[in-house]
């Protein structure tokens, strides 16, 4: 069983890859302006609950050649977060990887 911090620490690696990805998800995450939906990142979901509380989580879809008869879906492992500690883990690993931080409205 993965464990939360383990969902944050693979959601960061797989999704917090490049410059623009790190502020697109920034992005989503501090908008006021956004109160709820998802961002699709590339392996991971990040569903925006209200503006303070997002669920991550990884979201597989396998394609009509394995399950003919619909798009089957399958939520492995998920976990809550609230607002500030996800984007201080985010900025924690943008400063690792020499990324230019955001600033904080």
């Amino acid at each position: 069983m993965i464990n939360s911090q383990e969902v944050i620490k693979r959601f960061l690696e797989d999704e917090v890859s490049s410059q623009e990805l790190y502020e697109a998800i920034y992005d989503f995450i501090d908008s006021v302006h956004i109160r709820n939906g998802e961002f699709e990142g590339n392996y991971f979901i990040i569903k925006k609950m209200d503006v303070t509380n997002f669920i991550i989580y990884a979201e597989n879809i396998y394609p009509e050649n394995i399950y003919p008869d619909e798009n089957h879906r399958e939520i492995p492992y998920s976990t809550s977060i609230y607002k500030e500690n996800l984007l201080r883990e985010i900025n924690e690993r943008a400063r690792d990887k020499k990324y230019i931080l955001k600033p904080r409205n």
